[in-house]
């Protein structure tokens, strides 16, 4: 390599070396907000948590924050089991997990169209009987009972019901059953499912997950009246 070759190849080596340190010198800046450290839970559960269509992850904004809490707590505690949200909870603390269900329960967003269901009406009927009046005889309570008459939730424990797929529900509905979800003692949604046959698990799916969302649904402030069942997750 000749004098100037060497010279030229040099003064571009340095100028790689002055960039680099210049980029190392003035890293890019990403705000430190809670809605960026949630990014990686928006990659599985949507844009700002609002469900994505494949179904199989719910939708979380505006889910009360008590619900959202005891969720996060439950994959971390050992009662529900998913490697990617055990993975992503696992080390951290109750106020941290506070905040972020804080962060999602505040996010009041439009909810996306129902799915067309395309059941059949009595499949459809046993759902709404299901979900509006339940089963006395086989001691299964309405789902309306816990969850709001307008299936919205109660604050700040219990999830609402609408704007869920019906492959989500028909799953959870199942995990229930098979031991594979829990919650706090007393279990109450374990002792519910348990008294579901599949074709109840399937019309009360399909049935929720056709409902078009009220304008303006939130959670509610209280319940209709006492709760059928004592759970250990609503604390009093």
């Amino acid at each position: 390599m000749n004098a100037t070759r060497f010279s030229n190849f040099a003064a571009a080596c340095i100028g790689f070396v002055l960039a680099g340190a210049a980029c190392a010198a003035e890293p890019r800046r990403v705000p430190d907000t809670m809605a960026q450290r949630v990014l990686a839970c928006t990659g599985c559960h949507g844009k700002e948590g609002r469900a994505t269509p494949a179904g199989y992850f719910p939708r979380i904004a505006g889910k009360p924050a008590g619900y959202l809490y005891n969720q996060l707590v439950n994959f971390r505690d050992g009662r529900r089991n998913y490697p990617l949200m055990v993975y992503l909870v696992e080390y951290l603390t109750d106020d941290y997990l506070r905040e972020i269900a804080r962060h999602f329960a505040s996010l009041d967003l439009p909810y996306a169209p129902p799915q067309i269901s395309g059941i059949s009406p009595p499949i459809a009927q046993r759902g709404e009987e299901l979900v509006r009046r339940g089963d006395r005889a086989r001691n299964i309570p309405a789902c309306a009972e816990c969850h709001g008459e307008n299936l919205a939730g109660v604050n700040p424990y219990v999830p609402g019901l609408l704007g869920l797929s019906r492959d989500y529900i028909y799953g959870q509905l199942g995990f229930w059953k098979n031991g594979e979800r829990r919650a706090l003692a007393p279990d109450c949604m374990a002792k519910i499912a348990a008294q579901l046959t599949p074709a109840d698990v399937d019309a009360v799916s399909a049935w929720l997950a056709g409902q078009t969302i009220p304008s303006g649904a939130k959670p509610g402030s209280g319940f209709g009246g006492p709760l059928p069942l004592e759970c250990g997750s609503i604390r009093k």
